[in-house]
């Protein structure tokens, strides 16, 4: 009797989703790529239908706090994580490497929704840092590391992002020693960048196009494999220093706890996708530099697994470490 009520208000509750607060977990700051991509989708969710998302900042340990919020959260449907290449992707090879572990399975604790963004990440540099040294590209960049080494201060948003293994990747690639200074967050590190507190960062397009373009941050290539449509005169890493094989992209993702059910599932991947193939959210990560995608459930975690597996190699070729 008790399971058959306990089936009938699952049912009924399903069926009746949403009827209260959608908890959209972003594992950084307010102002960062990750919440850039957020934001307009929650917009577009209750444009769309009404759905009420809020974003919940839950920053720290490389995104790996956040994450573990939303792995621990019930399969209800109404804890959701921005996922991104650092917790789904990066962030296990890297926290495990030295015998460590993480507080969650990205795989087995999570039920993948949809991606909904790519775009490069930029190599930035502080304008007074490159104006004194003469660094106008990566061949400059690289000289001068070359150098002086341990003398290039490398900031990151934090250990395990994109941002941080684009530059271990470069470091290893081109035989340099940078020091890197792991924040808590894109937005306080590009702060201290362009206050020149740091030297150079490998930040996320997003929060770093405006600065690029008012001049307050240098930009000298992006990492991806291809030239972004944002910034076409701006070659890419592996073209600009002669680095074939160098690319380091970023992702961003929708994600629910592990185990929802799969009326839930559908419901919330149609809507979200829906959401995500807007020509209003389209046009919005577009002029981040970013490119939306929208995939299904199935779709987006073949590709997650695709990346644990890049990235296991990248983290063990480069001996990448949480510092």
């Amino acid at each position: 009797m008790f399971f058959s009520l306990f089936v009938s208000s699952l049912v009924l509750a399903q069926a009746n989703f949403p009827n209260k607060v959608i908890r959209l977990v972003v594992p950084f700051p307010a102002g960062g790529a990750t919440d850039n991509i957020a934001r307009p989708l929650a917009v577009e969710l209750a444009a769309m239908n009404k759905w009420n998302v809020v974003i919940d900042n839950k920053p720290g340990a490389g995104a790996n706090i956040g994450a573990e919020i939303v792995a621990r959260s019930a399969p209800d449907g109404y804890t959701w994580l921005m996922g991104s290449v650092g917790t789904h992707g990066i962030n296990l090879p890297l926290y495990t490497q030295g015998g460590g572990k993480l507080p969650f399975d990205p795989v087995k604790d999570f039920t993948p929704i949809s991606l909904a963004a790519e775009f490069p990440n930029v190599l930035v540099v502080n304008p007074e840092f490159a104006k004194r040294n003469k660094i106008n590209s990566v061949n400059d960049l690289i000289q001068y590391a070359r150098a002086n080494p341990g003398k290039v201060n490398m900031a990151s948003s934090g250990n395990g992002t994109s941002i941080h293994m684009a530059g271990e990747l470069f470091k290893s690639m081109t035989k340099t020693f940078m020091v890197h200074l792991p924040y808590r967050g894109s937005p306080p590190a590009v702060t201290d960048l362009i206050a020149g507190n740091v030297d150079i960062m490998f930040d996320n397009l997003p929060s770093s196009i405006n600065f690029i373009k008012s001049g307050k941050l240098k930009a000298l290539a992006v990492t991806s494999a291809k030239r972004s449509t944002a910034f076409p005169d701006l070659p890419t890493i592996a073209e600009a220093a002669n680095l074939p094989g160098y690319e380091a992209t970023s992702w961003f993702g929708v994600l629910a706890p592990a185990n929802l059910p799969p009326e839930l599932l559908n419901t919330i991947s149609r809507e979200v996708i829906k959401a995500i193939q807007s020509p209003s959210v389209r046009e919005k990560y577009a002029a981040m530099g970013a490119e939306a995608v929208g995939n299904t459930p199935a779709q987006f975690g073949v590709y997650i697994n695709k990346e644990i597996a890049k990235w296991t190699k990248v983290v063990k070729d480069s001996g990448a470490k949480v510092d």
